[in-house]
């Protein structure tokens, strides 16, 4: 326009510009939560979970599935730590038509547990109901295809008050915060 002088940008500042320490607290936060899981899932990951009767990533034998005699594998744990004041023992498949299937739930086991014998639940502990609605190990029994199934061992840092007749969602939300450690084992199997 005439008459008008045009504005001249001045001189290129490169010098980045310094967030306020009030616009930094949500950047300190999610870093702390982030670090934090890192650090918790290194920890929980400590227990080792494994089966004379099966590889980990292998088959499970039909005798402990619904087209065998149905009863639990033996399980050998070990990784507790010293300050766990209770074990968790959960199997499922997460490969069922309907989402997640809950095979067996026992919590409050001796955390001095090392062994967990074929055809047996845990010492000291209490069964909830599985998905089957019992309160037992309820084996493999895929309608179609070939299915995960994973036995979860979870290190408590507290003995936990649920009701004997408890299910899986209420394990959940009881073990949440609690876990010093945890492990699993994979296997699989076919429908027959």
């Amino acid at each position: 326009m005439p008459g008008r002088a045009e504005a001249r940008p001045s001189a290129l500042d490169l010098t980045p510009a310094r967030p306020k320490l009030h616009e930094m607290k949500p950047i300190w936060f999610a870093l702390a939560i982030f670090l934090g899981g890192i650090f918790n899932m290194n920890a929980a990951s400590s227990i080792s979970v494994s089966s004379p009767a099966f590889q980990g990533g292998g088959d499970i034998p039909a005798k402990f599935t619904c087209n065998g005699t149905n009863v639990s594998p033996e399980l050998q744990i070990s990784g507790i730590p010293n300050d766990a004041k209770s074990l968790v023992l959960i199997v499922d498949d997460p490969d069922a038509p309907r989402g997640l299937f809950t095979h067996w739930i026992v919590w409050n086991i001796d955390p001095k547990t090392t062994r967990v014998a074929e055809n047996s639940a845990p010492a000291g502990g209490v069964q909830g109901t599985n998905d089957f609605g019992k309160r037992n190990y309820g084996g493999p029994c895929p309608p179609s295809g070939t299915h995960r199934y994973f036995f979860k061992i979870f290190a408590l840092d507290t003995k936990l008050e649920l009701k004997p007749s408890a299910r899986r969602t209420e394990l959940d939300a009881a073990i949440r915060g609690h876990v010093l450690a945890q492990g699993e084992l994979m296997a699989r199997y076919s429908h027959k």
